[in-house]
């Protein structure tokens, strides 16, 4: 059984440093590393060739000055796009997947990089994952392939048993107060969480066993995951429910990350320290710097 990480580690999601540059920028990930940030997060779709680019969504015109499918863009017309934030162009460009790799490879630090991998339909052929883990292999044990599509991950760890991967159950199971947006894909279960299992069809368990099963179910879908990804909401839900996702999922020796903390967030403030307490090993946050200071973590 492992212990927690700590201190914990600080996730830069989407590569964000309270605001230095848009999500998703090279820019932005430039300024984590020379801030000595020890994780960045990055989001990553399949461009038709040779290239993924960095975009959290499947279409372009989301994030960016371009239109249309990102899958159908080729390398050179991504090559002119730049980004958009908050609906207004930048002059930044959107930055492939080869030139993160080749920043983190120049730079002197040893930060890690996590790939949230966004293409959750499953491709027609295997070469946008073989593809995937060409532009990667240079980084070796500093890059871990993170999705909530188990089925690519499968894949994944079939072509490369050197790969760290890491789950994100938010496809499968979810917590939201009523005050939030339905889920767009899943049911509300009897149990309160967001789940379409047959468990959750009635409450035929105490609550903290229905989240333990549901939790060893997980821990099975992918050999040799590393790490969960979970919502903060949901893990201090169950919590509050009497089941801990870290001392479970330690127990099987993976660590657990909690998404997406923010400092200025009244709730997810409080649910940083609860966590914390819990066991959790990584905070992912767009503001790091607020929530190292927040969690007391000093390097």
């Amino acid at each position: 059984m492992m212990t927690p990480i700590r201190p914990p580690i600080i996730v830069n999601h989407m590569g964000a440093l309270d605001g230095a540059a848009p999500p998703n920028s090279l820019e932005a990930i430039r300024a984590c590393l020379d801030a000595g940030a020890a994780f960045i997060e990055i989001d990553v779709t399949a461009l038709a060739a040779d290239d993924y680019l960095l975009v959290h969504d499947p279409v372009l015109q989301s994030e960016t000055t371009g239109a249309g499918a990102v899958g159908a863009a080729t390398p050179q017309a991504a090559r002119e796009l730049f980004i958009r934030y908050r609906g207004t162009k930048t002059a930044l460009r959107v930055p492939l997947l080869g030139e993160v790799v080749a920043l983190l490879l120049d730079h002197p630090t040893q930060a890690r990089l996590q790939i949230d991998f966004k293409n959750m339909t499953p491709f027609a052929d295997d070469e946008p994952l073989h593809r995937l883990l060409r532009l990667i292999e240079p980084l070796g044990a500093r890059v871990i392939v993170s999705s909530g599509a188990d089925w690519q991950l499968r894949k994944l760890r079939r072509f490369a048993s050197w790969l760290d991967i890491g789950f994100d159950i938010g496809n499968y199971m979810d917590w939201r107060e009523p005050e939030y947006a339905v889920h767009p894909v899943m049911l509300r279960g009897a149990y309160g969480y967001w789940d379409e299992h047959p468990l959750a069809a009635q409450r035929f368990w105490p609550t903290a066993d229905y989240l333990r099963d549901r939790c060893e179910a997980f821990m099975g879908l992918v050999a040799g995951v590393s790490t969960f990804y979970i919502s903060h909401r949901l893990l201090a839900q169950s919590l509050r429910e009497g089941f801990n996702w870290a001392e479970r999922l330690h127990e099987g020796g993976i660590k657990l990350d909690a998404w997406t903390l923010d400092v200025g967030n009244p709730e997810a403030e409080a649910n940083a320290r609860v966590l914390l307490a819990a066991g959790v090993d990584q905070f992912t946050t767009n503001t790091p710097r607020e929530m190292a200071a927040l969690l007391k973590i000093t390097r």
